[in-house]
């Protein structure tokens, strides 16, 4: 090979290469999208980070495709709900991805609801006539900002552990994310205070947190039991009920069907609000742009606007 055919493969070797992502330290498979993007606040340029869920996902029913397991066949570190949330799909995942790093007890699998308190944890046996009731507790806490900090720290803790050379760097990005997100709480609970007390109807048990949080008062829910789908009798009575209590809202997450929604928010009539499902991480969007999307929903609809 002539010197100069040598050094122009050598340049477009070095071209490729130099376009190649670095390869991050850890390698995190978070379940659900809003774990992802508080991974990747958490662990910046050391982490490569995906999200197995959608935010338009249901998470309780995500497909068990080959190719997430194959993602976590990868990982140095699974990131989980817990409170059985994805009990119907991430076992069968996990166990397809012959990974020993990420399995219960192993330091490369973490269930986030340890961080938490949790709501609404049954205090007598439960089975599936009761619906889709999680003996734990209520799994959607993210909704709340102040779980989602409590987590971040929970996971900046274990990637500390797995990653020792980068702990300043993950404690230093948790920082950062707890200051952002106090500076930011105080303002969402005074755009939303005029929820405090406020009578709301929901779809889904998703919402506990969420009124934990901001004051207001879910009395009814438009699944007659979690997971099962509305019927007109248990419509007619929700109907009854809101008018009853002078509802303010509905609320739905957008992965639900929003039509009976829609009929009863016309029909008491309120706005209806339909609330992100999750952060839009795939998009680019971060936990706290989420939170504020959720707040900006929610303030539209004490306005009398409907999504």
């Amino acid at each position: 090979m002539s010197p100069f055919r040598f050094l122009a493969s050598l340049g477009a070797s070095l071209c490729v290469l130099l376009a190649l992502p670095a390869r991050a330290d850890l390698k995190v498979v978070a379940s659900v999208p809003d774990l992802a993007a508080l991974a990747k606040a958490v662990g910046g340029d050391h982490v490569q980070v995906t999200s197995l869920a959608l935010s338009t996902q249901d998470p309780h029913f995500v497909d068990a495709k080959p190719h997430l397991a194959l993602e976590l066949n990868r990982a140095d570190l699974l990131l989980a709900i817990g409170l059985e949330l994805e009990i119907g799909w991430l076992p069968t995942l996990r166990n397809g991805s012959r990974n020993a790093r990420i399995l219960s007890g192993s330091p490369g699998y973490l269930e986030v609801s340890q961080f938490v308190h949790t709501l609404e944890a049954p205090t007598t046996a439960v089975d599936r006539g009761h619906g889709d009731v999680h003996s734990g507790g209520n799994p959607h806490f993210l909704y709340d900002p102040r779980a989602g900090l409590a987590v971040a720290r929970g996971i900046a803790d274990r990637m500390s552990s797995l990653d020792a050379k980068n702990a300043d760097a993950y404690r230093a990005n948790l920082a950062k994310l707890t200051a952002e997100l106090e500076k930011a709480i105080p303002g969402w609970q005074q755009r939303l205070a005029g929820l405090k007390g406020a009578p709301v109807v929901a779809y889904h048990k998703t919402t506990a947190y969420l009124s934990d949080w901001l004051g207001f008062d879910t009395f009814t829910f438009l699944e007659p039991k979690p997971g099962i789908p509305p019927t007109p009798a248990h419509v007619a009575q929700v109907l009854g009920l809101a008018r009853q209590k002078k509802a303010r809202l509905v609320l739905q997450e957008e992965y639900y069907p929003s039509t009976t929604s829609k009929l009863v928010a016309g029909k008491i009539p309120v706005p209806l609000v339909i609330i992100p499902g999750g952060t839009d991480f795939r998009g680019g969007q971060t936990y706290t742009q989420h939170i504020e999307d959720l707040v900006t929903r929610l303030e539209n609809g004490l306005k009398g606007k409907g999504t």
